[in-house]
């Protein structure tokens, strides 16, 4: 599945995008005068193959749960039981995920691929009809939470693939079921860790340049943090070359998951808004894939954590919104939701000069 959804990935269509910036050109607005909306609606339409590309909705929100050996390292003053109560909250309704999603009328799919503690409750049974507005939990489990990257690699590469695999099946049954757009979530306690491994290894930054202090450690736990990524990338030495191995030696199932997710889209020509440092610790995995993928990718937000700069400029994107957020779950995506379908709608709506019957200058 990996091999062929990588190789159904394509770079930008050029016709499209050059018919998108003539098109913004006969708009009735000054030229440029929409600033990074016009390149991000011109990206659309390359990654679609049409100018003007289709409106990015519904919007399907996936959150990948998983556990982290690492936590035993003392790199969160959180639980690792909190990891499963969040996926009872998500599905109650009750998350600041949740509530942004019901703005922007977004499903949101919880998909537990390496939970380590029982969840408070079962998937149901997929009714006949599904009520977008329900959150709804996918059962996926490749093991429950990754071994403790200090000591050894944190997954097998069978396990890394298959957490792979579970975010591009996942892709396919959401565009299946009719998103235009998939916007990434995550949930794991103690999992900006291996993000910031992952960060690390991808770009070769400095592990001071990619680790942030996540749910707000104190100083001697951010320390404690530093060194973890340090000492990670010292036993592993990981090859960018090598994105599963890169994977399984210092992801996370959820990391894998999303860096699937994110090919899963770019294979089927659909976006995928990029939530937090997480998530594009994961795009990194992706390009690495796949190149090709990042014309899939649009980056929703800025997050506060350091690493996700590193990231997003290695990618070379820029942030739609910076409002200092570091929830994850999808939060940051969301809100930068209506700058995207905006974006596009423009290319939709807006009369021509000629159309309108407006001089040009």
């Amino acid at each position: 599945m990996l091999e062929t959804t990588v190789a159904a990935i394509r770079p930008a269509d050029e016709a499209a995008m050059a018919a998108a910036r003539e098109l913004h050109g006969r708009l009735t607005k000054p030229a440029g005068s929409l600033g990074a909306l016009e390149e991000l609606s011109v990206r659309l339409a390359g990654l679609a193959g049409v100018c003007p590309p289709p409106l990015p909705e519904p919007a399907a929100v996936a959150i990948f749960a998983g556990d982290h050996g690492v936590h035993a390292q003392g790199v969160s003053p959180w639980p690792q039981e909190v990891t499963a109560q969040m996926i009872g909250n998500f599905l109650a309704g009750g998350a600041v995920v949740n509530a942004f999603a019901r703005q922007a009328g977004a499903s949101v799919t919880v998909v537990d691929v390496g939970v380590a503690t029982p969840l408070p409750t079962e998937p149901a049974a997929e009714p006949a009809v599904r009520d977008p507005a329900v959150p709804r939990l996918v059962a996926a489990t490749v093991r429950r939470g990754t071994r403790d990257l200090t000591a050894t690699a944190a997954l097998t590469r069978d396990e890394a693939l298959a957490a792979v695999q579970t975010g591009i099946r996942i892709a396919d049954e959401l565009i299946d079921a009719g998103a235009g757009i998939l916007l990434t979530g995550d949930m794991g306690i103690g999992n900006t860790t291996p993000a910031a491994v992952l960060i690390a290894a991808f770009t070769g930054a400095d592990p001071l340049d990619t680790t942030g202090r996540g749910t707000g450690v104190d100083d001697p736990t951010y320390a404690r943090k530093v060194a973890v990524v340090r000492a990670a990338l010292a036993r592993h030495t990981p090859d960018p070359a090598d994105p599963l191995g890169v994977l399984a030696a210092v992801g996370g199932l959820e990391h894998a998951a999303l860096a699937g997710l994110i090919l899963g889209a770019a294979a089927r020509r659909t976006p995928v808004l990029l939530d937090g440092v997480i998530a594009v610790s994961a795009a990194l995995a992706a390009a690495a894939f796949a190149p090709a993928a990042v014309c899939a990718m649009v980056a929703g937000h800025r997050s506060a954590e350091p690493g996700a700069t590193v990231a997003l400029r290695h990618l070379g994107l820029d942030p739609l919104i910076d409002l200092g957020l570091r929830l994850g779950e999808g939060t940051g995506a969301l809100l930068a939701l209506p700058v995207v379908t905006g974006a596009v709608r423009v290319l939709h709506e807006v009369a021509t000069f000629d159309s309108a019957g407006v001089v040009e200058k």
